[in-house]
């Protein structure tokens, strides 16, 4: 294997910020807990749960379109290199980078959640199976019986059809022609959407793997695409200011009104993640590639630097938010909206920040540098 300095450099300098840009939007979708009647029923609380950040849960859809991008991107690449993709290298790869941080999130769910849980004097009803999550299952555990107890669990189901995406992808890319990738795709994507018609309910769209998958699908096609196909990366490359302006309207109106626009339309709700997946799909590839881009989200030094903890912010930030509802509780603040909308989500959002950032040394790093070793690219 070649020393890393003299790697084939491949990085996406302005795909961190999105990452972060991912977490704050899912980190807001879950906040503004209350239990105030005067602050859960007034209009502020109303506009910034049910419609500014109601949709906030697409920062998941936009992680799965990124995986999809960059996994299948890398192992083109590597297989065009190599002749082959290493199917073993590429499972330590994924299992150094997941595994570590997502079981201590079970550990901590299963063990000391509920350990802490007792400590205040209150009962633990745990309902997931822990054998889902010790297998990677548990989005399947979530549509069977609900969200866990332990909230720090309930964001793990998007990781584990990450890690099931993970063990099945590079297989069908290894006995594939790349030339003939499309077939396959082609083939996922529409299974993915007659899935979705024969199972028209939330539960299924939102968390089911063969609902999910169209997202890796679709950022897939743009990886496969864009190194193939020279005359869809020169669109990309030279696309105009109005079209890529035209493409972040559609994805905002979607993030607000996602709902009535997709969901609540019959028969459109069955192609909803489809659309949205090739919106976001647009927007990876004209961040990552065109000369006409409005701005580029690596100008963001800060996000981009805690884009680079973004797993561990999106994995932990409901521990920041328990945290901070504890502690207000404990504080008694007198004015519940300042509380609500101010306080606990400032105090959540830095904590988790502090949390992650130690996740991210101790847990997550070290792994990271034996990742290294495995990998065909550089950074």
């Amino acid at each position: 294997m070649p020393n890393i300095e003299k790697r084939e450099k491949i990085y996406f300098e302005n795909l961190d910020a999105i990452r972060f840009l991912c977490f704050l939007s899912v980190f807001l979708f879950h906040s503004f807990h209350t239990t105030d009647s005067e602050v859960l029923n007034s209009d502020i609380h109303f506009f910034f749960s049910h419609i500014l950040f109601a949709n906030g849960n697409l920062g998941v859809n936009f992680f799965f379109v990124l995986s999809g991008f960059l996994i299948t991107f890398l192992l083109i690449k590597e297989k065009k290199l190599n002749g082959q993709i290493n199917l073993k290298k590429f499972w330590i790869r994924r299992v150094l980078r997941i595994w570590p941080l997502f079981y201590f999130c079970v550990f901590f769910g299963f063990v000391l959640f509920p350990f802490i849980k007792t400590s205040l004097g209150e009962v633990s009803s745990e309902t997931a199976n822990i054998y889902y999550y010790l297998s990677f299952l548990n989005n399947f555990d979530l549509i069977s019986n609900g969200l866990p107890e332990a909230s720090t669990l309930g964001v793990l189901w998007s990781i584990a059809i990450e890690e099931q995406f993970y063990l099945v992808w590079p297989i069908i890319l290894y006995f594939f022609n790349i030339k003939k990738y499309w077939i396959p795709f082609g083939i996922i994507f529409l299974a993915s959407l007659i899935s979705r018609f024969l199972n028209p309910t939330y539960l299924y769209f939102e968390y089911h793997t063969l609902s999910c998958i169209s997202d890796m699908v679709i950022g897939s096609f743009g990886a496969w695409l864009i190194i193939e196909k020279a005359k869809f990366k020169k669109l990309i490359t030279n696309c105009s200011k109005l079209t890529i302006a035209t493409v972040y309207l559609i994805f905002f109106i979607i993030f607000i009104f996602r709902k009535p626009l997709l969901l609540e339309v019959e028969f459109l709700n069955i192609f909803e993640r489809a659309i949205i997946g090739v919106v976001i799909t647009f927007i990876i590839l004209e961040q990552s590639f065109s000369l006409n881009s409005l701005f580029k989200f690596s100008k963001f030094k800060l996000f981009t630097k805690l884009g680079l903890i973004s797993y561990g912010l999106y994995s932990l930030h409901f521990i920041g938010i328990l945290v901070a509802i504890q502690f207000f509780e404990f504080v008694d603040f007198p004015n519940k909206f300042i509380q609500t909308f101010l306080l606990e989500t400032s105090f959540a959002f830095f904590f988790t920040i502090l949390i992650s950032k130690i996740s991210y040394r101790i847990l997550e790093k070290p792994f990271l540098k034996v990742k290294e070793r495995f990998s065909f690219f550089s950074k």
